[in-house]
């Protein structure tokens, strides 16, 4: 299963992008084993409207644009559902399992993302209630996606 991240806004050259960039390169080079394929992070612009809901459906829409068809999305909001490291590592497994080709996980701008794609998503995920910044949601991400694929492989990085 290829897996890609979708954010908004651009991560600027420092420690939180070293950091994502590292764990994203353990993803890459460990997920293969597993069958899990590091497809690449997408970032796009946040828009410039006057108005929340208008800055929300046009980010929706590049989002959209930027993510394979058919793709699992699943979009990070402080409203989803909580899951712990195993329990992520499993849904990301039982999916690669059925056959799903792409995973997209969607990391939303300053205002949310739109209720439309929201809908359209089957899956909504937090990281927590509290509101983290974009830069250290990219980190948790990349080290989630890391600790999953070490999870599927019975490697001993996570420990529970």
């Amino acid at each position: 299963m290829r897996v890609g991240i979708y954010a908004v806004g651009r991560l600027k050259a420092g420690p939180e992008k070293e950091l994502a960039s590292r764990y994203l390169d353990r993803f890459a080079k460990a997920g293969p084993a597993c069958g899990l394929e590091f497809l690449r992070s997408v970032e796009i612009a946040e828009s410039r409207a006057s108005n929340a809901a208008t800055r929300k459906r046009e980010e929706a829409t590049e989002l959209t644009k930027a993510m394979p068809e058919g793709a699992l999305v699943i979009i990070l909001d402080e409203r989803g559902k909580a899951l712990d490291s195993q329990e992520f590592a499993d849904l990301i497994g039982d999916h690669r399992d059925r056959g799903q080709r792409d995973l997209a996980i969607v990391i939303g701008g300053a205002d949310g993302v739109d209720p439309d794609l929201r809908e359209k998503t089957k899956l909504v995920l937090n990281l927590g209630r509290m509101t983290w910044p974009h830069q250290l949601v990219r980190i948790l991400v990349a080290e989630q996606l890391y600790r999953a694929v070490t999870i599927l492989s019975g490697h001993p990085y996570h420990r529970a």
